[in-house]
């Protein structure tokens, strides 16, 4: 199931992200990092090996498309969103991708209720 994100960016955010080279876009998937990249394993670890994260650089956010396998990784992936730990997950790994020298900060994800609610009826979970 994929689950879509936007994370709308602190407007004094767009220039670094714009100017920010190797991030156009992110695959990850924990377990695949290289050993070289523990930082980066330690930031996704939180998503768990059944969620893969797909992010790219749009004008003045980033879009997120999240490959989750399990109904358990949907639910895991709304928490962390529900309790604000996504935004820092994201953010984290933005800025351990990209070579700009101020930090890059989320103003919020969105995420529809409309959307989660698709996952749950996918999984069947949810009436339809």
């Amino acid at each position: 199931m994929v689950v879509g994100v936007d994370a709308e960016l602190e407007e004094w955010s767009d220039d670094d992200v714009s100017q920010a080279e190797d991030v156009g876009l992110i695959v990850s998937h924990w377990r695949e990092v290289p050993a070289s990249e523990k930082q980066m394993c330690q930031v996704l670890r939180p998503l768990g090996y059944e969620t893969s994260l797909v992010a790219i650089r749009r004008a003045n956010s980033i879009a997120m498309l999240f490959i989750c396998l399990t109904l358990s990784a949907v639910i895991g992936l709304r928490e962390q969103w529900r309790k604000g730990q996504l935004r820092v997950i994201v953010e984290k790994l933005y800025n351990l991708r990209s070579h700009t020298r101020r930090n890059v900060y989320i103003k919020r994800l969105i995420w529809p209720l409309t959307d989660f609610e698709r996952c749950l009826r996918f999984f069947g979970r949810m009436p339809g």
